[in-house]
C-alpha cells in the first residue's frame, strides 16, 4: 500500500510527464506551421468546399459534413473571404487567409497527443505505459505530417481520440461504483456519445470506432451484472443510461449536423446532378427552384431525362464517337451529373417528325428521341456495350432526326397502365427498345477518357433493371399550361437519405485516377510507401517514422506470443485448480488487449474494400498500434525486471527506458525533414536524406 508521500510524489511526476508531453507537441506541431504558403495535396478539395460552405454553394463530397464545416467556420473566423480557388497543389496562396484554417486543423491534431496520454492512463494507471505509448505518436513523423495541413484526418482522429478518451473513462467512473444516473457519469456518457457523433460526421470511418466503443460497453455492462453483490436492477439502469446517451444523442447529434448542412447550402451548385430532382427544387438557382414548367409531357417538347439510380445523371451525349474496337463507332451516349446543353432532347413520335396541336405523351406509346445540339436519335443494336459485354450498345444515330427503326423506343410508366399521362418529374418509367427488347439503363461504370469519364449507358435486356428508372426533369414547351416545382420538392429526411445513399455510392464507386499513386493495406504497417504532399522546391512527403512504425509491426507479433503464453498459464493453473492471482500487470495486459482490438477494428475491414485505398487509411489504426506497444514495453521490461534483483532489476528497466526514448526521439531528428520540408534536388547523392532511403520504395 502506498502512503501519501509516495501517492503525493506520483501526482507531481505525473504532472511533469503530461506537461512535458505538451509542451513537446506544442514545439513539433507548430514549429513552421505555416510553410509551405502553398496548396498541398487534400488541401485543394478541403479548401474549396470550406469557400463552397461560406458561399453557401451546394457541392457533392463523399464525406459526411461536420469536418469541412469546422474549416468553413475557422476560415470565416479568421478573415478568409472564400475566394482563393483551390485549383491544384502547389499554387501558392499569395495573401489568401488561409492560416487559421490551417492552424485550426493543426491544433485539433495537436490535441490527439495529450489526449492519447490520458486515455493510456485511464487505461493502465501507469505513467510509463501513458510516456512510452504517447511518444511513439509525439516523435512519428508521419503523424506529425498528416495532422498540420486543411485535411479532414487531423479532425477526425481528435474526434476519435476523444471518443476512445471518454469510453475508458466511463469505465474506470463504472468501476469506481459511479451511479449510472449521476452527474459525473452522465456527463462524460454524453460526452462520449458526442465524441462518437462527431467522429461519424466526419468520415464513415468513423463507424469503426463506434464499434470499438460499442464492445467496451458491452464489457462494462457484462462486468456490472456480475458483481453478484450489486442488483440486476443497477445493469438495467446502466443500460438505459448508455442506450440514451451513446446511441440516442448520437443520432439525434448526427442529424442535426446534417440539417445544419442542408440548410447552409441552398445555392445551386456543381454537385446538384447527383442528386433527385426533388432534392434540387430546394436549391436556389437551380433551374428546378421557384421554377414552373407544363405538368404532363408532350410531342414536340424538349426535355431532360433524370436516371433514378442514387447519384445517376442525365442522359448525354456529345460531338464524340466511340473508338475503334468498341462496338459500332457512331456517336457517345452517357449520363453526365452536370447540367448542360448537351442534355437536352426532342421527343417526337416513332413515325412522323411532327404533330398538329398539342399530343401528350402517354404510357406504352413508341417515340423517338433526338439529341437537340447534334440531332441524332437515341439508338441501340445489337453491338456490346464498351463496359458491360452482356448489355447492348446505345448510341446517336442518324442525321437531323432521320435514322431507321433501331431509334424506337416504347415509354412505360411505373406502377402505372396503358394510355397513363406522362407526367413532368412525377412519372418514373422505362424506355424500352422495340426492336431488341431490351431497356435503357445506366450501369453505374466509368467510362474511360475517351468518354471524358462519364457513366456508361447500355441497353439491357432485363427488363426488371432496377437502374432503367427515368423522369422528365426540364420540359420547355410552350403549348401547354404550366404549374410550380414546389409540390415536388424534399422534405428534409427525404433529402437526409438520398444524401447519405449517393454518399455511400460514391465512396464504394471511388477508382484512382490515372497517374495517382494508391495503396494496399498490406503495405501500410510495414511502411512500404509514402505519399507526397508537396513536390515543389518545398517537398514534404509523408511517411511513418521506420523505428516507431516497425516496433509496432514486431510488438503486434509480440503480443499474440504474450496472449498464448498468458493463456496456457491460465489453464494449466487451473487445471490445478489455482486460478492464477491477480497481479500488478493485468491491468496493462489488459489494455493491450483492448488496444490489439481497437487496432484489428480500424486496420482489418480495408482489406475487404474495393474502393481506391491511400496510405493514410492506417493512421487511426496506428493510435491503437503506438497504445499497444506502449504497454507492452512496460510489460516486457517489468517481466525481465522480475527475474533479477531489485538494483539490477531497477537499473535495467530504467535504462532501457532511457534507451528506448532516446532512440525515439533520434530517430525523429533524423527524418524530421520529410514534415518540415526539404530542399534542393530530389535524388541529390551526397543529401543527407538519401542515406535514409533505407527502402527503395520511399521516394523521398
Amino acid at each position: 500500500m502506498k502512503t501519501p508521500r509516495q501517492n503525493c510524489s506520483n501526482i507531481k511526476i505525473w504532472w511533469v510527464a503530461f506537461g512535458v508531453i505538451c509542451g513537446g507537441t506544442f514545439l513539433t506541431r507548430f514549429y513552421k506551421v505555416l510553410e509551405p504558403d502553398h496548396v498541398c495535396w487534400d488541401e485543394t478539395h478541403f479548401g474549396k468546399m470550406a469557400s463552397w460552405y461560406i458561399n453557401r454553394t451546394f457541392f457533392f463530397d463523399v464525406h459526411p459534413p461536420l469536418g469541412k464545416m469546422l474549416i468553413a467556420v475557422s476560415g470565416k473566423l479568421t478573415g478568409y473571404d472564400a475566394k482563393f480557388p483551390f485549383e491544384k497543389p502547389g499554387d501558392k496562396y499569395d495573401g489568401a487567409k488561409y492560416e487559421g484554417m490551417r492552424v485550426f486543423c493543426t491544433t485539433l491534431g495537436a490535441l490527439i497527443i495529450p489526449l492519447t496520454f490520458l486515455t493510456l492512463w485511464e487505461m493502465t494507471r501507469s505513467i510509463d505505459s501513458s510516456v512510452i505509448g504517447t511518444m511513439l505518436l509525439l516523435f512519428d513523423v508521419g503523424f506529425l505530417t498528416l495532422n498540420r495541413y486543411i485535411l479532414l484526418d487531423p479532425i477526425l482522429l481528435f474526434f476519435m481520440s476523444c471518443s476512445l478518451y471518454g469510453v475508458f473513462k466511463v469505465r474506470s467512473l463504472s468501476e469506481e461504483g459511479l451511479s449510472p444516473f449521476s452527474i459525473r457519469m452522465l456527463s462524460w456518457q454524453i460526452f462520449l456519445g458526442t465524441s462518437l457523433a462527431c467522429t461519424m460526421s466526419v468520415k464513415f470511418v468513423g463507424l469503426f470506432i463506434v464499434l470499438f466503443v460499442g464492445l467496451r460497453t458491452i464489457a462494462d455492462l457484462w462486468n456490472v451484472l456480475g458483481d453478484l453483490s450489486k442488483p440486476v436492477s443497477l445493469t438495467i439502469k446502466h443500460l438505459i443510461g448508455r442506450s440514451i446517451t451513446l446511441i440516442i444523442w448520437p443520432i439525434v447529434l448526427y442529424t442535426f449536423f446534417f440539417w445544419i448542412h442542408l440548410t447552409v447550402l441552398n445555392k445551386s451548385g456543381n454537385g446538384d446532378g447527383f442528386y433527385s430532382s426533388g432534392f434540387q427544387a430546394r436549391l436556389q438557382g437551380n433551374s428546378l427552384h421557384n421554377a414552373s414548367a407544363p405538368r404532363v409531357l408532350a410531342y414536340g417538347a424538349i426535355l431532360t431525362l433524370k436516371n433514378h439510380r442514387t447519384g445517376g445523371g442525365y442522359l448525354h451525349s456529345h460531338h464524340h464517337l466511340y473508338p475503334q474496337s468498341v462496338g459500332a463507332r457512331q456517336q457517345q451516349i452517357t449520363t453526365y451529373t452536370h447540367k448542360d446543353d448537351n442534355n437536352k432532347w426532342v421527343i417526337k413520335p416513332f413515325d412522323r417528325e411532327e404533330v398538329s396541336g398539342v399530343v401528350t405523351v402517354r404510357s406504352g406509346d413508341l417515340i423517338r428521341l433526338t439529341h437537340a445540339a447534334t440531332g441524332r436519335n437515341l439508338h441501340s443494336h445489337r453491338e456490346r456495350a464498351p463496359q458491360t459485354p452482356k448489355f447492348m450498345q446505345v448510341t446517336g444515330y442518324g442525321e437531323d432526326g432521320v435514322g431507321d427503326a433501331n431509334d424506337v423506343w416504347k415509354i412505360v410508366v411505373s406502377n402505372g397502365k396503358d394510355g397513363d399521362e406522362v407526367q413532368t418529374v412525377r412519372s418514373k418509367f422505362v424506355l424500352v427498345h422495340y426492336l431488341q427488347s431490351c431497356v435503357l439503363t445506366t450501369t453505374g461504370k466509368q467510362l474511360p477518357k475517351w468518354g471524358f469519364e462519364q457513366q456508361e449507358v447500355a441497353c439491357n435486356p432485363n427488363l426488371r433493371d432496377l437502374n432503367a428508372l427515368w423522369n422528365v426533369e426540364d420540359n420547355l414547351f410552350d403549348g401547354l399550361p404550366k404549374m410550380s416545382f414546389e409540390s415536388y420538392a424534399s422534405g428534409f429526411f427525404e433529402r437526409l437519405i438520398e444524401s447519405h445513399a449517393v454518399m455511400l455510392q460514391g465512396n464504394a464507386g471511388l477508382k484512382p485516377k490515372e497517374g495517382e499513386v494508391t495503396s494496399q493495406p498490406w503495405q501500410w504497417p510495414i511502411n512500404y510507401r509514402g505519399q507526397y504532399f508537396s513536390g515543389s522546391s518545398h517537398r514534404i512527403y509523408l511517411l511513418g517514422n521506420p523505428v516507431i512504425w516497425w516496433a509496432n509491426l514486431s510488438f503486434l507479433v509480440v503480443f499474440f506470443i504474450i496472449y498464448i503464453v498468458n493463456s496456457i498459464k491460465e489453464k494449466r493453473a487451473m487445471a490445478f485448480g489455482s486460478p492464477l492471482p491477480a497481479s500488478e500487470t493485468s491491468k496493462l495486459l489488459n489494455g493491450a488487449g483492448w488496444s490489439f482490438v481497437g487496432w484489428a477494428l480500424h486496420y482489418v475491414p480495408f482489406w475487404a474494400m474495393g474502393r481506391v485505398l491511400y496510405f493514410h487509411h492506417y493512421f487511426p489504426a496506428l493510435i491503437f498500434s503506438s497504445m499497444l506497444t506502449g504497454i507492452l514495453t512496460e510489460y516486457l521490461l517489468r517481466s525481465i525486471q522480475s527475474y533479477l534483483g531489485t538494483e539490477l532489476g531497477r537499473t535495467v528497466y530504467h535504462s532501457s527506458l532511457g534507451v528506448l526514448m532516446g532512440t525515439i526521439v533520434y530517430s525523429f531528428h533524423l527524418f524530421s525533414p520529410l514534415a518540415y520540408g526539404m530542399t534542393g534536388p530530389a535524388q541529390d547523392q551526397n543529401s543527407t536524406m538519401n542515406s535514409l532511403r533505407w527502402l527503395d520504395s520511399w521516394e523521398f
